[in-house]
């Protein structure tokens, strides 16, 4: 899921903007989270931020690999980068606005139920995961401690530039029996397994003695150090948006867990959802 905050390659020129913009960087083939066609819970939730602050959104197209914060917000080249870590050190960061969690997606006819990475049946599967160029995300880390390295099948968590959807492939191959399970960042597996032709179960990672290597992360929205009138004006539109951003997450059947320090605690979380 980290791997989501990855190096960049410049998709097109940024113009000087005026007064009343907010300027954000975003994937323009990223989705559930973003596209050019604004067709993402992220592109939604920046029109939303806009709209409350009086402003209107103009985006950078970036590609999210390596460096894309210190190649995008770091060099000025935008105001607010979408959808980041909470505990991100290299920005300034919102309050969250959303907590979700690594989840099993299963055949709803195969009724496998599974919620803990220690179950005994998936030694005799076939586990799909993503991987970033590289990196592992970290339920496959996990799962490769426990001697399941053998049965792991990587799908790609991001193409080649201009690549659409390629994320969801790996939900795509649960559905197609390609795998038996497969290990999904929530948003993700939630927003593809609603689009598939056989019921799919989307449920979650139960195991929390995971600290070294977490499975659970709270979102918040990015700024560049230092600009705390822009922070304050974030976190006041969040907090007077919680309503109409959980209906967009729900929307988008992006799995949320409580998280108290959620600026928008106050509000029922929609559970994990199984389809």
């Amino acid at each position: 899921m980290c791997s989501r905050f990855l190096s960049i390659a410049v998709l097109a020129a940024w113009p000087l903007v005026a007064a009343g913009t907010l300027r954000v960087c975003a994937d323009p083939d990223n989705l559930p989270y973003s596209n050019r066609q604004g067709e993402g819970f992220e592109n939604k939730l920046a029109e939303i931020i806009a709209r409350d602050l009086g402003e209107t959104v103009d985006y950078t197209w970036w590609s999210q690999r390596r460096s894309f914060l210190k190649n995008s917000l770091g060099a000025d080249r935008c105001d607010v980068v979408m959808g980041v870590p909470a505990e991100l050190g290299n920005a300034a960061v919102t309050s969250p606005y959303y907590r979700s969690t690594y989840v099993f997606v299963t055949r709803a006819d195969r009724t496998l139920a599974i919620h803990s990475l220690d179950d005994s049946r998936l030694g005799s599967m076939k586990i799909g995961i993503h991987m970033a160029g590289e990196d592992y995300t970290p339920p496959a880390v996990l799962l490769g401690r426990r001697g399941l390295a053998a049965n792991l099948r990587a799908y790609r968590l991001t193409g080649a530039y201009g690549e659409q959807e390629v994320a969801g492939r790996l939900v795509q191959a649960v559905a197609s029996g390609d795998v038996d399970v497969a290990v999904v960042w929530g948003p993700i597996a939630g927003f593809y397994a609603n689009r598939q032709y056989v019921p799919l179960r989307v449920e979650p990672i139960t195991d929390s003695d995971h600290r070294e290597i977490p499975l659970r992360f709270s979102m918040a929205m990015a700024a560049r150090k230092g600009d705390e009138q822009l922070m304050r004006k974030l976190n006041d539109a969040l907090a007077r948006n919680c309503t109409a951003i959980q209906s967009l997450l729900s929307e988008y059947h992006v799995p949320r867990v409580e998280d108290p320090k959620d600026v928008c605690v106050s509000l029922p979380h929609s559970p994990v959802l199984s389809h």
